[in-house]
């Protein structure tokens, strides 16, 4: 079989498997357009992991992060596909490891480029915290113990007193401060603003923000407070018990999605090819669809509210497929 006849089966097989993981019409499109380009790639280097790592390193040289992070992530995903497909052997000795290193144990060199927040998990409330500037120094050779404590001060955080006496505020404040503290690349954070009042959530989400104004940096967030997701992140993935129901680009979810409000006779007229969820209301039906500009444009008199990450969450998880 040649590689043009192969190319279209992998194209086609892909699109399917997108289909039945629920992908919206735009994700489908943009992934199975991103992997062409790989495979196009392909046929003219050596079908081999450093082929793979090579396009990689090429997309990261040719585009700003917010677009290879779209680019990769479809590479990724066929990559996944390939891999539990009975194509695997056929198609490259590429396994979902190719395109990241083999599962292993971070080093204490990369582990210093990790900055983590646990929603449950912290220093010992023994501790003062001026304490905390001990044991960063011990931990971390890039500390940066005077910033650490200007920002400590900026932010009200007391060094005299144990941490079990701070509010839960200052708790977290205090987190998103040591965490950013050393020169992290990586961010990781579970519910950072989880149980803080509207004060407390602004001033983490502009440490945060200010942590990303450095190029080479990003964060890797769990939260189920979707203004911060909103406010923070280039891309979501919504997940629903352990399964990805949902990854789009944020600026997309936001701009393109929307929530078309009908009854039933309205509902009955409906172009409904480019409706991803449907769910019976008391009024008449409630319908995803991310593209809102085509029904706005074709059906004025509809209700049509902006895509949010809530609304969409809900219906991923509550909505039916037609």
């Amino acid at each position: 079989m040649d590689m043009e006849i192969t190319k279209q089966d992998y194209l086609k097989r892909y699109k399917e498997e997108l289909l039945i993981n629920e992908k919206s019409k735009a994700t489908i499109e943009k992934y199975v357009s991103e992997v062409k380009l790989l495979l196009d790639y392909l046929e003219n280097h050596e079908r081999s992991k450093a082929s793979i790592l090579e396009y990689r390193e090429a997309l990261r040289k040719n585009y700003q992060a917010r677009t290879v992070n779209g680019k990769l992530a479809a590479v990724h995903s066929f990559l996944q596909f390939i891999d539990k497909s009975e194509w695997r052997v056929k198609f490259l000795k590429i396994q979902r490891r190719s395109f990241a290193e083999e599962s292993r144990e971070l080093t204490e060199k990369e582990r210093q480029k990790l900055g983590v927040v646990l929603s449950d998990a912290g220093f010992s409330e023994f501790l003062l915290g001026k304490d905390v500037v001990s044991v960063m120094q011990a931990m971390y050779p890039k500390f940066e113990k005077e910033r650490f404590l200007s920002r400590c001060k900026e932010f009200q955080i007391p060094m005299d007193k144990k941490i079990k006496e701070f509010s839960t505020g200052m708790k977290a404040k205090l987190k998103v401060l040591t965490a950013t503290s050393f020169d992290a690349r990586l961010l990781v954070l579970d519910e950072p603003t989880a149980g803080l009042d509207v004060i407390a959530r602004d001033s983490i989400l502009e440490l945060l923000r200010e942590y990303m104004e450095t190029e080479g940096r990003s964060i890797l967030i769990s939260s189920h407070i979707s203004s911060d997701l909103e406010s923070l992140c280039d891309d979501i993935y919504m997940i629903d018990k352990g399964r990805i129901v949902l990854h789009e680009n944020t600026d997309v979810l936001l701009d393109e999605y929307g929530l078309i409000k009908a009854d039933e006779k309205q509902y009955e007229l409906l172009d409904k090819q480019h409706i991803l969820k449907v769910k019976k209301e008391q009024y008449g039906y409630s319908c995803l669809t991310d593209e809102r500009a085509f029904y706005a444009e074709n059906y004025p008199q509809l209700a049509i509210e902006r895509g949010s990450v809530d609304k969409v969450i809900t219906m991923m998880i509550k909505g039916e497929v037609l």
